[in-house]
């Protein structure tokens, strides 16, 4: 019922606006300077601002459903609707409950998860996605997107890794600003979250993180520098930890002192749902819109349920008794108001598209361009389309559907092929493809009020299912194994973390079993983090498939069959086992409860800068897979690099050009990577750390320069006792390779003075 009432106010508001703008004209009244479209942003903001009482103003800090807040009816300010994202658009719910709305046209496109899209390592095809969501969203009238999300891999157990994109700042950092200027396009807003901190789910709540802040200006906040810097991100989304003893959503050090001081942020803070924990702490830190999950932002529900949010009745009797600034206040609206002229109230505003041909190309597209070839022994892959070759596919994930589930990014889609699907469409006609379910993991068949398409019920014990694919593999030509993680509990799922690095449901013994029975066996993972894979030795080609999105199987099967020549690189280290990641060998996971009756948690990121493949460097251990690997159904040579150093002494830039062959028989792309070594440094460095990279199609016996840009703020650290960043004089070395491990060539060059940045 709310929801129609929701839609005839909507309608009322519109036709108040108008009359209010046609009364003015009738009168010979100029029209109010915050409707006029010419007038400059910021005097707009200020007009409206000073139309609006204290009331109002209130109003718009805090939620009024559970997924939009008000504008003002009276001055015509549209009410602002968000979405959950970051991969497609939520299914609309009701508007005080998580129960759907029961729309029957609000099936999405379901993009890659971002994993996917990391492993591209192709910012074009970032662009596309950002604005290919961003039609979704503006289509379905949404302000705000709320993605994506940037937080850093610190430990393969992250519940949603998959919604972030891996392990390196730097990748990250170029990764996100297309996304953000594809979806602002559209005149809705990217909200990058969750910041800052949040890198894993167990506890998410009452963790407070304890890390120096090298560690935290170098790696996690890095790529939320880049979005609202370079990106010109026009929200942000708190975190539900804590920092310094303080919840991220109203952290003063976080939004006040480093979003909004050092880098001069002009968009709104939104809170994580039921992230908000304190009215005065709210009022002062930096927090501009409050979000939460039931009646009082966080646990229960009451009548008048948004009225007892801590921004909303609490927080207009302390401004009432002067308990809170107005001036706070006021800077909180104008943030609000300068999103709505730059959404709702934008005359140019495109009307978007939504669940398209392009959009499913587009995510077909990126799907293809972000799976990552991990091993092909005697180039078993592709799959020889010859007549008469009996393909088996075993593993319920080629089945199942992987686009809901796994929380708040969980869809309701028009459209999902499976990769038995897409198998089936690629070979069928030229192939037997047969079909053994071969193992069982949870059966979920509803989600957040979306039912699953297929039915996976099963009577049969993992034996049973196990021994059927054994026998079924002996008489195959080729045997296709598609499992991984499932986006329920414990297996890429908000909420919670994995139990183990391990692949869950039995599946290595499977594998195992498997590998004895056919030498021609493939594995395709389908998970958004790393998986130990004990069966590696005996398993000739794999492929990283990640959470794929609506064209899953069809793009599997492209690059199964040779249609798509793989080129994806790993945006993080698979690591042999737990005890190969820092945050498990040194730092705390997931950190230390304490014993003075709170429930807070504490944890230490005690390995600091070395997360990751600078983890691996410094211990010298040998990971499964590097961070940057990914192989080609054809073959690429470095030439000797030339380097021009002719720029450093002026504005410290140092440009690298490297030929690229392609030596083998395809077409293919090659993802050029370049890391810096600081050879000599007052502060501990990594290694190695990515500074560029370049993707880069060739033809067969195609030779093409490749060229990389090093300026000199990617040569610095973060001096935290002078909190700058400093890049010191000295010798450097450019590495440049096909990944953190696979380094081809190298060259040196010295920096003759130190540079100092902000």
């Amino acid at each position: 019922m709310k929801m129609k009432e929701n839609c005839i106010s909507k309608g009322l508001r519109l036709c108040a606006l108008i009359c209010l703008v046609c009364l003015n004209n009738v009168r010979g009244e100029e029209l109010p300077r915050y409707l006029d479209s010419t007038v400059a942003l910021e005097e707009r903001v200020e007009d409206a601002l000073h139309r609006l009482t204290l009331e109002e103003k209130v109003a718009m800090v805090h939620a009024q459903s559970k997924f939009s807040s008000p504008g003002s009816s009276r001055l015509g300010i549209p009410e602002f609707w968000m979405t959950d994202g970051p991969h497609g658009i939520r299914p609309e719910v009701m508007w005080d409950e998580w129960n759907q709305a029961e729309w029957t046209n609000d099936s999405c496109t379901a993009f890659p998860a971002l994993t996917c899209l990391a492993a591209t390592w192709n910012p074009e095809m970032s662009l596309l996605y950002g604005r290919s969501i961003g039609q979704e969203a503006r289509y379905r009238n949404k302000t705000v997107l709320l993605g994506p999300g940037v937080n850093i891999l610190r430990t393969p157990l992250n519940g949603r890794n998959f919604e972030y994109m891996g392990e390196d700042p730097y990748l990250a950092s170029v990764m996100v600003v297309p996304y953000v200027k594809g979806v602002q396009e559209n005149g809705v807003a990217a909200c990058v979250k969750h910041f800052a901190l949040n890198n894993h789910e167990v506890n998410r709540n009452t963790t407070n993180v304890i890390v120096d802040d090298r560690a935290l200006y170098e790696i996690y906040l890095q790529a939320f520098k880049a979005a609202v810097k370079d990106g010109g991100a026009w929200s942000i989304m708190g975190s539900y930890n804590l920092y310094k003893n303080q919840q991220a959503c109203h952290n003063k050090y976080l939004l006040n002192d480093i979003l909004k001081g050092e880098w001069g942020f002009d968009g709104v803070v939104v809170s994580d749902w039921g992230g908000v924990t304190d009215t005065e702490e709210a009022a002062a830190n930096g927090l501009d819109m409050e979000f939460g999950t039931w009646t009082d932002g966080l646990t229960s529900s009451a009548e008048n349920a948004y009225d007892r949010y801590f921004l909303a009745n609490p927080y207009l009797d302390g401004l009432r008794d002067g308990r809170y600034s107005v001036a706070g206040l006021d800077d909180k609206v104008r943030r609000i108001l300068r999103l709505a002229f730059r959404t709702n109230m934008d005359r140019n505003r495109p009307f978007g598209s939504f669940a398209t041909p392009d959009h499913f190309d587009a995510a077909r597209k990126i799907a293809q361009e972000g799976i990552v070839l991990l091993k092909n022994d005697a180039g078993l892959l592709p799959i020889d389309m010859k007549d008469s070759v009996n393909i088996l596919v075993v593993g319920e994930n080629a089945i199942r559907s992987m686009t809901f589930g796994g929380g708040s990014s969980s869809l309701k889609v028009k459209k999902e092929v499976s990769p038995l699907e897409g198998i089936r469409n690629m070979f069928g006609s030229a192939a037997n493809v047969r079909y053994a379910r071969g193992y069982v993991g949870e059966q979920l068949s509803e989600y957040n009020g979306v039912s699953s398409s297929v039915d996976i019920s099963e009577s049969r014990s993992n034996e049973e299912l196990s021994k059927e694919a054994v026998d079924m593999a002996k008489k195959s030509d080729y045997v296709i194994f598609v499992g991984g993680l499932n986006k329920t509990g414990g297996q890429d799922c908000e909420g919670v973390d994995r139990a183990s690095l391990d692949l869950p449901y039995g599946q290595n013994e499977l594998i195992e079993a498997l590998a004895a029975a056919n030498k021609n066996l493939i594995v395709v993972n389908i998970s958004g983090t790393p998986v130990a894979m004990p069966w590696i030795k005996n398993v000739p080609a794999v492929l990283q498939g990640w959470h794929l999105g609506s064209e899953s199987g069809s793009a599997i099967a492209s690059v199964l069959s040779g249609q798509v020549n793989p080129s994806g690189k790993l945006p993080m280290t698979f690591p042999r086992k737990l005890e190969d990641v820092g945050a498990h060998k040194s730092g705390e996971y997931p950190g230390v409860a304490r014993n003075d009756g709170s429930n807070i948690v504490d944890c230490r990121y005690n390995e600091g800068l070395f997360v990751g493949y600078r983890w691996a460097d410094k211990e010298k251990v040998n990971p499964l897979f590097p961070f940057g690997h990914g192989l080609s159904y054809t073959t690429f040579k470095y030439g000797k690099p030339d380097t021009d150093t002719s720029k450093l002494k002026e504005d410290g830039m140092v440009t690298v050009t490297v030929p690229v062959t392609n030596t083998g028989l395809k077409g293919g792309a090659e993802t050029v990577q370049l890391y810096v070594r600081d050879l000599k440094s007052t502060l501990p460095r990594p290694v190695k750390e990515l500074k560029g990279f370049r993707k880069v199609y060739l033809e067969p016996n195609e030779t093409a320069n490749v060229t990389i840009e090093v300026p000199v703020e990617k040569l610095a650290y973060f001096d935290d006792t002078r909190h700058r960043w400093v890049a010191e004089k000295g010798d450097f070395e450019l590495l440049i390779g096909s990944s953190s491990r696979d380094i081809r060539e190298s060259v040196k060059f010295t920096l003759d003075r130190d540079f100092e940045m902000e």
